[in-house]
């Protein structure tokens, strides 16, 4: 497959699970990649200063970028997909959002991913909307100060069903609505086909917007070439748009024992799998 010189990125929050999360950096390096990101990586809305000093030394120490961070998005493990529209969990995620960005300031983060939170019974939709601007708005401002983009994201509701943003159109009115200019939208291939998009057309009609891109094939959120998308031609149309981010790979690797036989698709791989792709 060719990938016509992008440059990707291992998510490690869903690859390398299988070694303890500050091994993970060091064994993107070792399979080739120069760049990493993650959902949010503590239990806490703040770690420690040794939890943050410790996150931050194991990037260092791997030689890896942090290309994009997580705010925390609740008890994932419970179901819950953010609290960006949580009118009761928004003291938690303003102080989540200044953890966040101090971690970004010390690693060179530039790309923060707020996910926007499940609808909740008995809570007005409009209520849940009208925080999750304030929240947005709050976190934009924050994210501005270190030159950072505040993303927000489509989830398909095949996988979550109350997520209310399943769709690229609707991930575009949330941003239009935040009276900020850093915040764009992350096109993740895998949740627009999910959702039925015409992922070339989105990627086409949003090229100015997107901040991010991520991939895994559907339906089984595996790597490219697992499932049902053609992914050369995609490839081909983020480099021909002149997309200069990074595209990060979160994806489900077929032996989750061994993570690193999941970057085979890659040319170049073994032994080099990241950075500038050949092709």
């Amino acid at each position: 497959m060719r990938t016509y010189g992008l440059r990707f990125d291992v998510n490690c929050s869903i690859l390398f699970t299988e070694l303890p999360l500050l091994a993970r950096p060091a064994a993107a390096r070792a399979a080739g990649f120069d760049a990493v990101e993650f959902w949010w990586p503590f239990d806490e809305m703040a770690p420690s200063d040794a939890g943050a000093d410790a996150f931050a030394a194991a990037l260092g120490d791997a030689g890896v970028e942090l290309v994009s961070l997580n705010f925390h998005a609740g008890d994932m493990a419970a179901g819950e997909r953010g609290l960006v529209s949580v009118p009761s969990a928004a003291a938690a995620f303003r102080r989540n959002i200044g953890a966040c960005v101090e971690i970004a300031r010390r690693t060179g983060c530039t790309r923060l991913n707020a996910p926007y939170g499940n609808r909740l019974a008995g809570v007005d939709p409009a209520e849940q909307d009208e925080i999750a601007i304030e929240n947005l708005a709050i976190a934009a401002e924050a994210a501005a100060r270190i030159g950072a983009t505040v993303l927000v994201e489509a989830i398909n509701s095949v996988d979550v069903p109350a997520f209310p943003i399943d769709s690229s159109a609707a991930a575009i009115a949330v941003i239009d609505k935040v009276p900020a200019s850093n915040v764009a939208f992350l096109a993740d291939v895998y949740h627009l086909a999910k959702m039925g998009e015409d992922v070339p057309g989105v990627l086409s009609a949003y090229r100015e917007r997107i901040g991010h891109v991520q991939v895994a094939d559907p339906p089984g959120r595996g790597a490219p070439g697992t499932g049902t998308l053609d992914f050369e031609p995609l490839f081909a149309q983020l480099a021909a748009q002149g997309y200069a981010g990074s595209v990060g790979l979160e994806y489900f690797p077929a032996d989750p024992a061994d993570s690193s036989a999941s970057f085979g698709w890659v040319p170049g791989s073994p032994p080099r799998a990241g950075g500038r792709a050949a092709g």
